[in-house]
Parts: structure tokens; sequence; C-alpha cells
């Protein structure tokens, strides 16, 4: 079995039209830990690959527990172990549908509706499996802190290891990296009608993922866990 440099639990979509055109839009496909050319796409104001530099190597996703190293003692294998065990116990997560929205200078495709569900089993996924996530480095620290944190983000770093859990969690798939002043508006416009046939409505979480990083940083699907609580 394969060691990673970090791991973490995702969710991404299952086989599909949209997995597939969000693969070839970031030009990187997570599932197959390959790279993919990107389309070609009227009204873009920069080329794909500018457009998904930041987001590329992670491939399409909804973080759930966000990227950590592992800690003394554990394991991928009982990572893994640990993870299906959870996925017995949670039940799938769902929304009225998803859509694309712009998130400060980058899009993403957001929940519409109650996410309430959603961000309860995030929040679920992040506590139960922590025990497996080693403490952040003062560099890591400081490079979360650089972004300039609220009281409640600074104690969800100290706490988790990551700012935006818990109360903090917004469940959002990149799709960009930031923007420029006036490209969110030709991107968006570009996407929108390529999306809108791709968007589940409902939208249902019905699995988890593992992701591992690479030693060149890209992140690779290694296992589904069904959820079936």
């Amino acid at each position: 079995m394969k060691d990673f440099l970090r791991y973490a639990i995702y969710f991404a979509p299952q086989d599909g039209a949209l997995a597939e055109f969000a693969a070839r839009w970031l030009g990187w496909d997570s599932a197959t830990g390959r790279r993919i050319k990107h389309p070609t796409i009227a009204g873009l104001p920069r080329p794909v690959e500018e457009l998904t530099a930041t987001p590329r190597k992670y491939g399409f996703h909804a973080t759930i527990k966000p990227p950590f190293r592992l800690a003394p003692g554990s394991s991928r294998a009982r990572l893994e172990a640990d993870l299906a065990g959870l996925a017995n116990r949670l039940a799938p997560a769902r929304c009225k549908a998803l859509r694309l929205a712009r998130l400060g200078r980058f899009l993403a495709l957001v929940p519409e509706g109650d996410a309430r569900a959603i961000s309860a089993l995030a929040a679920e996924t992040v506590a139960a499996l922590d025990h497996h996530r080693a403490p952040p480095s003062e560099a890591e620290l400081a490079r979360r802190r650089a972004a300039g944190l609220s009281p409640a983000q600074e104690a969800m770093l100290q706490r988790w290891g990551y700012p935006y859990v818990m109360d903090e969690f917004r469940f959002h798939m990149t799709l960009t990296g930031r923007l420029q002043p006036g490209e969110a508006e030709a991107v968006e416009a570009a996407l929108a009608p390529l999306l809108a046939p791709l968007l589940p409505a409902p939208f249902v979480i019905g699995d988890l993922c593992l992701f591992g990083e690479d030693d060149t940083g890209f992140f690779h699907q290694l296992e589904r866990f069904s959820l079936s609580g």
C-alpha cells in the first residue's frame, strides 16, 4: 500500500458528465492520476490553464476534512479502516441542488437550499478522524494566519489544524483560482451554460473519498466509501 505525504477526506462526484467536465476544465483527473487536455471555451479572459492553475493539483472536490499529515502511530491502513467504519455510521446528506457562484475572487459550485445536513456530515468527519492528524507546523500555522483570521477561525485553527471547519465550514467545489477584477463575470458567463445541464438536483453526498498528496503536490483519489448509516 503506497504512502502519501498528506491525506484528505473529500467529496468527489462519481464518474459521469459533471466529473468528466470538471476534470477536463481543471486539467487533472484525480481518479486516474493523469493530466488532461483543457477544453476550448469561448469568451474566457485568459487560457483555462491559467484560470485553473491553483485548484488543479487538488482535483475536482469539496473539502470535508482538510489535508493533514498522519500522526505518529497512525497509518494509511488505520485511516482507511476508521473512515470505512465512519461511512457505515453516516447517512447520506443532501440539499436542493448545486449552483455556480462567486466566492470572493474565485468561482465554485455551492449548495442551493438548506445545507445543514452537509455541514453536520463534515463536522462529524473532521472530529471522528482527528486522531489521525499530526499537529500543523509553525510554518503551516503562519501561512494560515497570513490570510487574516477571525477569532473564531483562529480557534478552529488551534483546535482542528484548519480555520474553515465546524461553524466556519462552507461547502464548495472550487473551479478557479483568484480572478482579476472584471474576470469573474466573463468566466461565469462562459461556464454557466456549460454547467447548467450537468448540475444535480437534488444534490446528494452518498460517499466520501480518501485522497492522497504525492511528492509533486498533486492529489489522487485513493478509495471511495459509501455512506450507509
